[in-house]
């Protein structure tokens, strides 16, 4: 063989591997939330077309479940100027969660509402299935911290699946454990003065024992549905009760030296009637 024809075969053989590398090359999935949520801002209809599986999955009550359905909600956004300004986003897998806020939101309730956005792309990268709590945006709380305000840099280098773990294993004592056992788990999770930023509750441990006092935080947890996590951030998705009612619970933890130093949340009721699909809050896979 030839060395003109061994340098021929050598170059065609690179051009395969990087062309397969490429064909194989993961799509990036956080800078196609970005895009859906720039969209969504500007009811960019093609664009929606583009990122959307026309099947997805909803699991927000009030909206019907498939693309064409989401897109119908398209009109009264415009009419209102609805937006969402997303305050953090990672990713977990084929996961991405976002915490928002969504100004001009009548539409959804409020002038101004508070979400956590949970996105699940399918193997090709299209937006597959979502899921979301909302709840209308209140004032600062006794520590002077808003829902939203705090660190939004997610940092690396953390072991996420030990947070994660940490996470399912404090709910697994706060739902199945005594009140002696979800105390302790509770006190060695968070750091004695963790960063609160639940509307009623101020900083630390004693400010959240103080708000239950009061009854400023009367709830139940009895099912953990999902925890995802990037760098020292995990969320936490669960279903209890909240002042009685059926709600779903997204907690937000930051993690810092192995404990939790920072908590955000969002509590929605669970809806029963007027529902515009029958997917629930909840089914992750």
């Amino acid at each position: 063989m030839s060395k003109n024809v061994q340098r021929i075969l050598a170059g065609t053989a690179l051009w395969l591997v990087l062309l397969i590398s490429a064909c194989q090359q993961k799509p990036d999935l956080k800078a196609r939330t970005a895009e859906f949520i720039k969209a969504v801002n500007n009811q960019d209809v093609e664009t929606v077309e583009k990122l959307v599986h026309p099947d997805y999955i909803q699991h927000n009550p009030f909206v019907p479940t498939g693309r064409d359905g989401f897109v119908k909600l398209f009109p009264i956004l415009k009419k209102y100027n609805t937006r969402a300004e997303t305050v953090r986003m990672f990713q977990d897998g084929n996961y991405v969660v976002l915490h928002n806020i969504w100004k001009n939101a009548e539409p959804f309730g409020a002038p101004i509402m508070v979400a956590f956005d949970v996105i699940r792309f399918d193997e090709d990268g299209l937006i597959a299935e979502h899921w979301d709590a909302m709840m209308i945006n209140t004032p600062p709380n006794p520590a002077g911290r808003s829902l939203t305000d705090g660190p939004t840099e997610i940092l690396e280098g953390h072991p996420t699946d030990e947070y994660k773990a940490k996470v399912a294993s404090l709910f697994d004592s706060l739902i199945s454990g005594n009140p002696e056992e979800a105390g302790k788990a509770f006190q060695e999770s968070f750091q004695k003065d963790y960063h609160q930023h639940n509307p009623n509750a101020g900083d630390g441990i004693q400010g959240f024992m103080s708000a239950q006092k009061n009854g400023d935080l009367v709830f139940e947890f009895k099912k953990q549905h999902k925890v995802l996590g990037q760098g020292n951030f995990v969320l936490s998705i669960s279903e209890g009760t909240h002042r009685g009612k059926p709600a779903v619970f997204y907690d937000l933890l930051r993690f810092e030296n192995g404990t939790i130093a920072e908590h955000w949340d969002v509590i929605q009721d669970i809806p029963s009637e007027n529902l515009a699909n029958d997917n629930t809050m909840f089914g992750f896979q």
